[in-house]
């Protein structure tokens, strides 16, 4: 199987690397020259290839010589605007068609879901102005069974280390339930959903289980020397959500190596 990645960032990267491990072919796509030399080492064959939102033609047409895609850049919003992923994916869509990819795993987000302080399975009332809804329902209307989508929680691990973004800091959140999903277990996902070829489908990603983030960031703290955040109570009730991953452990049989975010395992740059 040749494998596709739009986006070896953050997430694509260690997936293509674990993906040429398994003996795949993988092309993945870096957006400037500069970034090809890491992708080329670990055997990810480069293509740089930029959506600014429209895409170079041939180097769109080059990557899309596979037959799988993952799709897993992040919408740049802010002074992008929140409609710039979509058009994004617009601009893709007719190569897309017109290529030899028979199958698309996009990564979304669990942001799609609102803050209602209920526990969200996939059929859950979702955010319909959002971004990545627009884009799951652009791919799902032109790729029918073809597409799933992975609604991945806060992804976390290796570097990202929640604690690191509220030591010394006052919050009063603390008593909110996580919703995160290590690295180690998106790639995991990911490549399950590949080797089993379950498509036509949409998962929420994350750990099954959802401690507070208090417990979270103390943990943090006492393991990797951060400064403890000073936690007050809240003066209202503040917004949550609790993200329901059983349909994805059900389908797809994938266990995770971190089901509880407390034994996440991080590297302290």
């Amino acid at each position: 199987m040749k494998i596709a990645i739009l986006g070896c960032g953050w997430l694509g990267f260690p997936l293509g690397q674990n993906l040429v491990k398994k003996g795949y072919e993988v092309k993945g796509t870096v957006t400037s020259e500069a970034k090809t030399t890491r992708l080329a080492e670990v055997g990810i064959q480069p293509v740089v290839l930029q959506l600014n939102p429209e895409a170079d033609e041939q180097a769109l047409t080059t990557l899309l010589q596979a037959e799988v895609l993952v799709i897993a850049i992040p919408p740049r919003a802010g002074k992008y605007g929140d409609s710039f992923h979509v058009e994004q994916m617009k601009g893709i869509l007719p190569t897309l068609q017109k290529s030899t990819i028979q199958k698309v795993v996009y990564i979304s987000s669990t942001s799609v879901y609102p803050d209602l302080g209920q526990i969200a399975t996939e059929d859950s009332e979702v955010i319909s102005t959002h971004s990545l809804i627009q884009v799951e329902n652009l791919l799902k209307n032109a790729l029918g069974d073809n597409v799933t989508i992975l609604r991945c929680g806060g992804l976390m691990g290796a570097e990202r280390i929640p604690a690191k973004y509220f030591a010394g800091k006052t919050i009063n959140t603390g008593a909110i339930p996580v919703n995160y999903v290590h690295q180690e277990d998106a790639v995991g996902v990911v490549t399950t959903i590949l080797e089993k070829g379950i498509f036509g489908e949409t998962f929420n990603v994350v750990s099954p289980e959802h401690p507070v983030r208090k417990e979270v960031y103390l943990k943090n703290c006492a393991e990797l020397g951060f400064t403890e955040p000073i936690f007050i109570e809240p003066e209202t009730t503040i917004p949550y959500k609790v993200i329901d991953a059983t349909k994805l452990l059900n389908k797809t049989g994938y266990k995770f190596r971190y089901a509880n975010p407390l034994d996440y395992k991080y590297y302290n740059r």
